[in-house]
């Protein structure tokens, strides 16, 4: 009978032994991560708190009045012409994001394994940098001489004899838009990717290329599995960046073409600011749901 006893006995004060105390290390730990949190809790979401909040008030041409009503959303998502612009977004971003990989891929490729020197490979990078010297508005109004109905490439197809008048579609269209973008962000699908060929081991080429496999079967079955980090985080730098970008949208197309962030631009100009933060929340959903399937897709944190 007390052997019996005894199990119960100690699983009680097993229970009762008291909690170690939280040691200074915890303490320190928390006491590292408060500014971060405190600075991204100050800048970057209590704005997006705010953005939601303003969403559900009501508005008129005089003001806003703090409320909670559903019409932004039900006048956003029911309108046939905000899903033509968001479509017209998505396809800027998806013409945008192909581009910018295939060129950003090879221009890396070629800075990773075709230049040997790490000092020419930074001076090379570096120079990629350049255009960043100057502001984004100055590098996209700079293609308007260039292909605008007199301007230089077209003056040059002309007298060369390949059309006989100047190409229409060159400037304010669509074309002129995603050719701006791939310009602008061309730089931040190349970074990531250039990061990610640099720590590959080479060994495992020099074993590819061993076991007798081709210069394209190395790239498609080593080089391009172990880049797809480095893809994927430029991807998600092109991707939200395109569909943040009004003002390429606006001054490339002339007003003829359309972008969520123009939409919501020329609702804030018209003082209609809970309709635009019901825009800006939309679309942020939309950009989560875009990168959360891309990072289920790929997994960055070996680049992080």
């Amino acid at each position: 009978m007390a052997i019996a006893l005894e199990q119960p006995v100690t699983i009680a004060a097993a229970e009762r032994k008291p909690k170690p105390p939280i040691s200074f290390a915890g303490i320190a730990s928390y006491l590292q991560a408060a500014p971060l949190a405190i600075i991204l809790g100050a800048f970057l979401l209590a704005p997006i708190l705010m953005i939601a909040v303003v969403s559900f008030w009501d508005y008129d041409f005089a003001g806003l009045y703090p409320d909670f009503v559903t019409f932004n959303y039900t006048d956003t998502l029911g309108s046939w012409v905000t899903w033509k612009t968001y479509l017209n977004t998505l396809k800027f971003a998806a013409i945008v994001w192909v581009l910018t990989l295939f060129t950003g891929f090879w221009v890396a490729y070629y800075l990773a394994f075709h230049i040997r020197t790490s000092a020419m490979q930074m001076v090379l990078f570096l120079v990629c940098t350049v255009p960043f010297l100057t502001s984004n508005i100055i590098r996209m109004i700079s293609w308007i001489p260039v292909l605008g109905r007199n301007g230089l490439v077209n003056s040059t197809l002309v007298q060369i004899g390949i059309v006989p008048q100047p190409i229409e579609w060159l400037l304010y269209s669509d074309f002129a838009v995603v050719l701006a973008m791939v310009h602008l962000y061309t730089l931040f699908m190349v970074t990531p990717i250039f990061n990610t060929l640099m720590r590959i081991d080479r060994s495992l080429i020099e074993a590819a290329r061993d076991c007798g496999a081709s210069g394209w079967q190395i790239l498609w079955t080593v080089i391009l599995p172990l880049a797809k980090p480095g893809m994927a985080i430029g991807t998600i730098f092109v991707v939200t960046l395109v569909m943040a970008d009004f003002s390429t949208v606006q001054v490339m197309s002339g007003g003829q073409s359309a972008s969520v962030a123009l939409m919501m631009k020329n609702q804030m100009s018209l003082l209609q600011y809970p309709a635009a933060a019901a825009n800006a929340v939309v679309l942020l959903v939309l950009v989560l749901l875009m990168v959360a399937g891309i990072l289920r897709i790929v997994d960055i944190r070996k680049e992080l």
